[in-house]
């Protein structure tokens, strides 16, 4: 599989070129960008992103579990929509960290993929 996409984030590979990515790790790379990124960080799209990072200031409950399932599933739906169909997202909350597991199907060839995230983020 053809690497043409940049990696996230940016970085100089070992050839002293722009890091490539294949499409599969560009589109959780994507992801992370939309679940990461907080509402007004963009300057020219300050509605983009659900802002997930910001959580880590709250109580964790079922509760903002359950919200942070919708806020999720429309923040992608909206912004990768055209990329991917979403299936499931699963939010629970365990211990001090939040996990969140996007279930989705590419929609140039209909492979289904499972990405997941922790906030706070422990690594990318």
């Amino acid at each position: 599989m053809p690497a043409d996409f940049l990696d996230n984030p940016f970085h100089v590979d070992a050839r002293g070129r722009a890091a490539l990515t294949p499409l599969d790790e560009h589109i959780r790379d994507l992801i992370y960008q939309v679940l990461f990124t907080a509402p007004g960080e963009r300057v020219n799209r300050p509605d983009f992103g659900c802002g997930v990072q910001q959580l880590v200031f709250m109580g964790n409950s079922d509760a903002l579990a359950a919200a942070t399932q919708f806020l999720v599933q429309g923040s992608l739906q909206r912004w990768l929509g055209d990329l991917i169909q979403i299936d499931k997202v699963a939010v629970a909350n365990e211990e001090e960290r939040l996990s969140i597991e996007v279930v989705y199907t590419r929609r140039n060839n209909n492979q289904r993929q499972n990405v997941q995230f922790f906030s706070p983020v422990t690594g990318i």
